[in-house]
């Protein structure tokens, strides 16, 4: 049973920081990769970051870029996303999405939707000003 179980989000001042984890369960952790999304109120899911568990390759969308870190921990089978400088429009719904590499192996974007057929819970982030 594939699964995947994020963590972390909550309330969080302007400029603030969390660390949200996403654990993952049920396959073998370093043949997936691994994406955040994230859904605001009235908005389309957006991909913001993306890592690969057997080389480490990453992409950030770039309304993160420079404020967020994705990392990966094959020891815990988790995947972390390290958010800095929080501002008012990152508050949304985080969610964490995998998919076998194999199946990722043809394309070099790596933040659609439509690529990821596990999906998390989600996570709530709430930042005010």
């Amino acid at each position: 049973d594939v699964q995947l179980v994020e963590s972390g989000g909550g309330l969080i001042q302007t400029g603030g920081s969390l660390r949200l984890s996403c654990t993952a369960s049920g396959f073998i952790f370093a043949t997936y990769g691994i994406a955040w999304f994230r859904q605001a109120p009235g908005k389309a899911r957006e991909g913001i970051s993306y890592i690969s568990n057997s080389d480490h390759r990453t992409q950030y969308a770039d309304s993160v870029k420079g404020r967020f870190t994705i990392s990966s921990d094959s020891a815990k089978n988790t995947v972390y996303l390290q958010m800095n400088s929080l501002k008012t429009d990152d508050t949304a719904v985080y969610y964490c999405a995998a998919n076998r590499l194999i199946n990722l192996s043809l394309v070099n974007q790596y933040l659609y939707t439509h690529l990821y057929d596990t999906w998390g819970q989600g996570t709530k982030v709430t930042v005010s000003s």
